[in-house]
């Protein structure tokens, strides 16, 4: 039988293999992965690694993209294969702000938070006899090597991919509450209970459950979660969702930021892959969500990165020069969400981008040797297009106007590094409201933690999903006129970009 050996960072891996397998299924079998935002099709080229031996001869599709892909190469006999040094994200958000109550925790000792986030994973371990956050964790989610959203994950699950992405989603978690005990120097199994919170589609991967219901009309999830069950051995709460693509993160963002407690008029978003967005208004929460795609995340980005060091994560104008600067100040490598956000802005300010889109230049240079190209400015109107446009329906299906928002609530890791004033000068968000602007981190996870220390609050977080209100985008011509409205970017400067 052939063996196939896989380097990374040094360390040396070894399988044996029966047939002609396809190198990226063989690494997810030995527990190593490399990025496939495209869903292994091939289009993105993130999933490059070095062959040597008896493989495949590079297809159109590889040398397309100059290099040997894990997708598309296939084993035949004896073989070796090097990959990317692996890097986990710097920036994953942890921190979100909630509000506290009395201290009414769940059963056990210790208990944990977790966010499963499309991109990345969460978890903030407790002691719940006094409260206290003793040790966290975080990592990227390891489906991302299967695809990098949510619609890619359920085509995948309805190809026979399910309990695949069971098992990752449930290793990760594994995984993380193993790494926090051992920081916080205290046996794993006496962990006892979790509050575990994501989108729908998330938790219905954690739970093994068909989503089918959610690739096709009417998109009505056949589960809703707001319940209790036992995940790796723990009794584990899984808040309600709101639908399909309105999930337990943004109701458990929604408890965070506790705008279903006030009477002014709210607006609350996360932006990311799936942008979520609800509106508080006279007690109900209109809800929505749309595709924007992983732009933000990096992925689809030619030199696009995560949130890795010598990812571009900012980018300003100094005396008429364009300035940028990286994760954890390395040589820049690529750019990261926001920074891609920041060059489009300065770019725009400066004239070398027009409101349509259009750049007269082949690339764009941002810092070293790492570029902006016309695909990726395109890339950024699709996304900002799809956020501001559901803000736009939301607003227009409950009657808002923007000056009848108090607050705007960012949400979400992305959301916690982004520059708002560049987030308004692309039109991602209303310039109105860039005054009412309140970012409040890792909502999902600071609603999780409520949850956890304060069981009372399991009432709210069912009155807060009890009310939300649905408003369909696909298919609806309002959102569908205002999306092509935006995909242009505004004609105004707003001010000067910060040093």
């Amino acid at each position: 039988m052939p063996k196939l050996t896989v380097w990374q960072n040094g360390i040396r891996h070894d399988k044996r293999f029966e047939g002609a397998p396809v190198l990226s299924r063989v690494l997810a079998e030995m527990g190593l992965s490399v990025p496939q935002p495209c869903g292994g099709r091939g289009r993105c080229g993130k999933c490059r690694v070095e062959a040597r031996g008896a493989v495949s001869p590079p297809n159109a599709l590889e040398e397309k993209a100059g290099g040997r892909l894990a997708c598309q190469l296939v084993l035949l006999d004896n073989c070796e294969v090097t990959l990317p040094q692996s890097q986990e994200m710097a920036q994953i958000q942890l921190e979100g702000r909630g509000h506290a109550g009395a201290l009414h925790p769940m059963a056990g000792r210790y208990g944990a938070a977790v966010d499963l986030g499309t991109t990345t994973l969460a978890l903030k371990l407790y002691a719940l006899s006094d409260g206290r956050n003793i040790a966290s964790a975080a990592r990227v989610n390891p489906q991302t090597a299967v695809a990098a959203d949510v619609m890619g994950r359920i085509g995948a699950a309805l190809q026979g991919e399910l309990p695949r992405l069971e098992r990752m989603a449930l290793g990760a978690l594994d995984s993380m509450v193993r790494e926090a005990c051992e920081k916080a120097h205290i046996p794993e199994g006496s962990v006892e209970t979790l509050a575990i919170t994501g989108n729908t589609t998330m938790l219905y991967l954690l739970r093994g459950l068909s989503p089918l219901a959610l690739s096709r009309a009417p998109f009505e999830a056949d589960h809703l979660f707001g319940e209790w069950a036992e995940i790796l051995g723990r009794k584990a709460y899984l808040p309600p969702c709101m639908n399909a693509f309105v999930g337990a993160d943004i109701t458990c963002a929604a408890l965070a930021s506790g705008l279903a407690e006030k009477e002014e008029t709210a607006l609350l978003v996360d932006v990311g892959t799936n942008g979520e967005i609800a509106l508080w208004k006279d007690g109900a929460l209109h809800v929505a969500s749309t595709a924007a795609g992983p732009a933000f995340e990096g992925a689809g980005i030619r030199m696009g990165l995560s949130s890795v060091p010598g990812a571009i994560d900012s980018v300003w104008l100094e005396d008429g020069r364009l300035k940028a600067h990286t994760i954890g100040d390395m040589p820049p490598k690529g750019v990261c969400g926001s920074g891609l956000i920041d060059a489009v802005a300065v770019l725009l300010d400066s004239g070398l981008i027009e409101e349509t889109g259009r750049v007269e230049a082949e690339r764009l240079r941002l810092a070293g040797e790492v570029y902006l190209y016309p695909a990726d400015i395109r890339a950024v109107q699709l996304a900002k297009a799809a956020i501001a446009a559901g803000i736009r329906t939301l607003m227009h299906a409950s009657g808002v106007k923007a000056d009848d928002i108090h607050t705007l609530y960012i949400a979400g890791g992305f959301g916690s590094h982004l520059d708002i004033h560049s987030a308004a000068r692309i039109g991602l968000i209303p310039r109105e409201l860039t005054g009412k602007v309140s970012v409040i981190g890792n909502a999902a996870l600071a609603g999780a933690t409520e949850l956890l220390l304060d069981t009372k609050k399991l009432t709210d977080v069912a009155l807060i999903a009890a009310s939300a209100r649905h408003v369909p985008l696909g298919g609806n011509p309002w959102f569908n006129e205002a999306y092509m409205e935006e995909m242009l970017f505004p004609e105004e400067q707003q001010g000067a970009f910060r040093p």
